[in-house]
């Protein structure tokens, strides 16, 4: 599963004693894969600054996760010929994403623990405001773009009554440059091919004898041209009309139609070579960026290799990226990366907030083994820490207790810090 729990317990001996009977319980009953999450000592700083931290990160929380969403969605869609090879890009540090998630470490280079929190805070902010600023405008390019040939390709698409001609017609099709002659262009259903044969000289007065000549064709007919003196041009639509023939309103521009030709193909040139990856194939771990080095401690089963110990292949094939998606998967993984620094901040200051000074807890990453077992791990673990808050477990395991203006279920009851971790929305 792809879903993880970020909880802590104070780091006293009694609790840490009821984090090894949780590792114990859940191991046996294959219920998780835990691992201890390191969180460095920061500067802890005043309770109000730290209430006031406390709400910013939550909403900064739900502002990171959003924006990594919108992230790998813009991937999926810029992939759109290499749908498969998403999750393949989607890579934090170099690592996909679940290893990454279990075997953090702080970055204390872009983030110093030693600067106050607020600061810490503030860095990373400003952070991911930018990258959301350069998404938008990424994307509105892209979009633009997207939008611009799709309304050409329309005009390719469709009946001869409605798709441009300009990719049909030729020079030489025309009479071009004469004071006296026209050539129109007479969509002919199937059927009646032979009957046009035989009556479009004499649909009107002055038409050139032999001048008509089939140049497509769709499902439906004909596109065939027909020279005239224009002089009778309203005439001859009159009675074509008449006899279920269509003149098409056409006339031959060359400097448009190199015009209309020359921006379909730039902007299928763009689309590939500036946006697209759709000769992209990259191999399972491939990545611009360097291995991420990582240290795991495991708390149930010590011989589980770690992440990034054994060297990935660095190869791809293909024609290579084009700027926005190495764009989106160089940010995709900042952004990430802070997501994931922001929850330990999180933690940190919840569990500061909760079991106070001096700062002493343990943190842990628990991974559900599957979707099934949420709920029997849920109750292992309100089980083994409902020493910390007996009122609130008290007024669940006996519905005869009230408590004014306290609701809760066993769904929603966390006597530890708990936080949540779906990777599974990237999906």
């Amino acid at each position: 599963m792809s879903e993880f729990w970020l909880i802590s317990a104070p780091g006293d001996k009694e609790n840490l004693q009821a984090l090894e009977r949780m590792n114990t319980v859940t191991s046996k009953s294959n219920l998780s894969y835990n691992t201890k999450f390191m969180i460095p000592d920061f500067k802890v700083g005043t309770l109000d600054s730290l209430v006031g931290l406390s709400d910013e990160l939550g909403k900064l929380d739900v502002f990171a996760e959003s924006l990594i969403k919108r992230m790998a969605q813009s991937v999926v869609e810029v992939m759109e010929d290499a749908k498969g090879k998403v999750q393949e890009n989607l890579l934090a540090n170099g690592v996909d994403l679940t290893s990454f998630v279990t075997h953090f470490e702080w970055d204390m280079a872009k983030y110093p623990a030693k600067q106050p929190l607020v600061s810490v805070v503030d860095t990373l902010a400003k952070q991911l405001a930018q990258i959301e600023m350069d998404l938008k405008s990424r994307t509105v390019a892209y979009n633009t773009l997207k939008t611009n040939l799709e309304n050409l390709e329309k005009k390719s698409m469709g009946n001869l009554f409605t798709r441009t001609l300009s990719d049909i017609v030729s020079k030489e099709d025309f009479v071009l440059d004469s004071e006296y002659l026209i050539t129109l262009l007479v969509i002919v259903p199937k059927p009646s091919y032979s009957q046009w044969q035989k009556t479009y000289e004499s649909l009107s007065d002055m038409v050139v004898p032999r001048s008509t000549k089939l140049i497509a064709e769709d499902n439906e007919g004909g596109l065939f041209t027909v020279t005239l003196f224009r002089k009778v041009i309203d005439d001859f639509k009159t009675k074509a009309k008449e006899n279920k023939f269509t003149v098409r309103e056409f006339y031959y521009d060359e400097t448009e139609i190199k015009r209309e030709r020359e921006e379909m193909t730039r902007l299928l040139s763009d689309k590939k070579q500036q946006y697209q990856t759709s000769c992209v194939a990259l191999k399972k771990g491939s990545s611009t960026f360097p291995d991420h080095k990582v240290k795991v401690t495991p708390l149930g089963n010590p011989d589980r290799p770690a992440a990034g110990q054994h060297d990935r292949e660095r190869e791809s094939e293909g024609e290579g990226e084009g700027p926005l998606l190495r764009w989106l998967k160089v940010n995709f993984s900042e952004a990430f990366i802070a997501w994931i620094h922001i929850k330990a901040l999180r933690v940190f200051v919840e569990s500061v907030l909760r079991y106070g000074l001096p700062v002493n807890f343990q943190a842990v990453l628990l991974q559900p083994h599957k979707k099934s077992s949420t709920k029997r791990l849920r109750e292992v673990l309100n089980s083994v820490f409902r020493h910390l808050d007996e009122v609130a477990a008290a007024s669940i395991l006996d519905a005869s207790v009230e408590i004014p203006g306290l609701q809760l279920s066993n769904q929603d009851y966390f006597p530890y810090v708990y936080f949540h971790i779906d990777l599974s929305l990237l999906d």
